[in-house]
Parts: C-alpha cells; sequence; structure tokens
C-alpha cells in the first residue's frame, strides 16, 4: 500500500481483515488494517477475562523471540502470547551466539529459519533492522522495537487500552508527554492515533520535541499545564537517557517540576482523564506513585491489552502463512 503524506488521512480502502505478512510499523498500515488487528485483540482480551483454555491456531508453529535490548513487558509478552496460541517458542540471546565469532545478523537469521521458524519476533537497537530482516527472509517478521523508530505492538497496545476505556479513538484529544525525540512509542502513537481519528498533541521541552513534528499532523506544545485541560488521554513517556548522548534539560528536578504528572495536575485535568505510560516507569520522574497507581491509571491494563494485541498480531501473521 501507498504510503499516505497526510497521516490524518482516511483510508480508502476497504476495512478488510488485515493480511500483512510482516508487522514493521504502523506508518504504512491503514486505518482498516489497524482497526481489524484492534478487533482481533478485543476478541482476546474477552477470551483472557474468562478462561485460560489455549487456542490452537498456531499449533505446530515456531515463533523465535530474537531480542537485541533489554525487555521485560516486550519478550514476556510475545512469548505467552505464542504459547497461549499453542506455537513452539525459543529465545534468541546474541550473548552467547555465533554473532560473538562473526557471523552476520542475516545469516544468524537464516539459520534460524532453517529450524522451521515461522515468525521472527526483533528488536534491535538500529532503525530499520527488521524492515532489512524481512527482505532476507521468507517467515513472518514483526517490529518489536528499532531504535527510535516504531514500537508497533506498543502503539496497537495503547490504542487498544483507550478505545476498551473510552469506547471510542476517533474525536479524543491525546497528549503525548515527554521524551518524543527518541521515543519510538511516540512515533506508533502518532501514525495509530492520527489515521483512527484522533487529535494528537506532543509536549515537553523544546529539546526532546524539537521543530518539524507538525509535518506528522500534530500540535506542538512545551507547556504541559496549558494542554492538560484539552486532553482526554495523557501518555507518559520514558525520559531515553539510554538514547541521548547529551544533556537535554538541566536536571531531573527540574524536567520533573514542569512536566511530571502529579496529583495536583490530575485535579486540573478532566475528571474522566485516562493516563498511560508504557514501561518501565519512573517514578518520581515523569509520575508520582500516587498517580500512577490512581484511578486514572491504566497502565495495569495496557499490560494485559498487551498480551491480546501479540496474540492478535502473531495468529494473523501465523494463519496468512498457513493458508
Amino acid at each position: 500500500m501507498e504510503r499516505s503524506p497526510n497521516p490524518r488521512a482516511r483510508s480508502t480502502q476497504p476495512d478488510a481483515p488485515w493480511q500483512g505478512r510482516h508487522l514493521l510499523g504502523l506508518e504504512d498500515l491503514s486505518a482498516g488494517a489497524i482497526a481489524s488487528i484492534l478487533d482481533r485483540a478485543q476478541v482476546h482480551a474477552q477470551h483472557a477475562a474468562q478462561s485460560r483454555e489455549k487456542s490452537q491456531a498456531l499449533k505446530g508453529r515456531v515463533v523465535f523471540n530474537l531480542f537485541f535490548e533489554s525487555s521485560t513487558r516486550t519478550r514476556t509478552s510475545f512469548s505467552l502470547a505464542a504459547k497461549r496460541l499453542s506455537a513452539d517458542t525459543q529465545d534468541f540471546s546474541p550473548t552467547g551466539s555465533s554473532l560473538s565469532k562473526g557471523e552476520s545478523f542475516i545469516d544468524t537469521a537464516r539459520n534460524l529459519e532453517a529450524m522451521g521458524a515461522d515468525i521472527l519476533v526483533v528488536r534491535h537497537p538500529t532503525p530499520g533492522t527488521p524492515k532489512l530482516l524481512a527482505e532476507n527472509v521468507a517467515c513472518a517478521v514483526v517490529n518489536a522495537g528499532d531504535g527510535a523508530h516504531e514500537h508497533p505492538t506498543q502503539g496497537l497496545l495503547d490504542l487498544l487500552t483507550i478505545r476498551r476505556a473510552k469506547g471510542r479513538i476517533e474525536g479524543l484529544t491525546v497528549g503525548l508527554l515527554g521524551d518524543i525525540a527518541h521515543s519510538r512509542v511516540a512515533r506508533s502513537n502518532i501514525w495509530g492515533l492520527s489515521k483512527l481519528g484522533a487529535k494528537v498533541i506532543l509536549c515537553g521541552p523544546p529539546t526532546l520535541v524539537p521543530r518539524g513534528w507538525e509535518r506528522l499532523g500534530c500540535e506542538v506544545a512545551h507547556h504541559f499545564d496549558d494542554i492538560l485541560p484539552r486532553c482526554d488521554v495523557v501518555n507518559v513517556l520514558r525520559i531515553q537517557f539510554e538514547r541521548q548522548h547529551a544533556g537535554l534539560f538541566p536536571s531531573v528536578g527540574e524536567y520533573s517540576h514542569f512536566y511530571m504528572m502529579t496529583q495536583e495536575r490530575i485535579k486540573r485535568a478532566r475528571p474522566d482523564l485516562l493516563l498511560l505510560a508504557p514501561g518501565p516507569i519512573n517514578r518520581g520522574v515523569e509520575l508520582t506513585p500516587e498517580v500512577a497507581d490512581g484511578r486514572h491509571s491504566a497502565i495495569l491494563d495496557q499490560v494485559a491489552n498487551g498480551l491480546a494485541v501479540r496474540m492478535a498480531v502473531l495468529e494473523m501473521l501465523g494463519g496468512e502463512r498457513a493458508e
């Protein structure tokens, strides 16, 4: 499908089920494709609330998790999602592998494919690595986060969490707060939210929300207290210290003073504000403990919905290859 120059533009494609060979990002998916994944994830979420019985959808399939960056929620939930679908799973770690002997990333992946891999779930610090992999293997590839580029399943689980809590996405105003410049979560959220009809406001210090984001159809703001009363949802993004090579604000204390979600700020927000935060969360930096655990928080709902989303993605990719 051709990439739309305007991410807020509606898809002209029929809302048929997503039938992609890979999930590399939300930028190239239509609104209908995104909605179909959310619909399937909703089915899995409802089933999980009623039963722990496994699906047989991927019985006989093999899913490899290739994680070149640390992960708790994403890696564990992909593994659990595959097992809930009755797939065989194997975690791959670069430590102690033949990569240390000089084997290339592509050769490693091809060897895993030769062992019977049907789906490769990949997290890598270099943007574009999942796309490169998809161009060199025949099996399905899922992007579990590539540098600061995209994190599509996180974007999808955020969308599902909003839709389940609010009943819709279209017409909502969603604030993405914090380190936008280094956040792959922000990029996937921007594409997904915009395509489904939400208004997106990016907010943070100018060094973390530099000029140019407006071209993606977003509003850019630098004063959180000014935009908070307008937001139906606020997604609090973690400061990506590991991706920064220089101090982009004077101190953590100063950042927290202007941008931390506190109980006082909650009082000035809409009564039905929905608060999201992709983990890991830094309590006392991006949000206070009482807010993280308060009634507006859907942080643990995001974790549960992440399992449902990853089940949907693996099932839809595995089903596509099975036909």
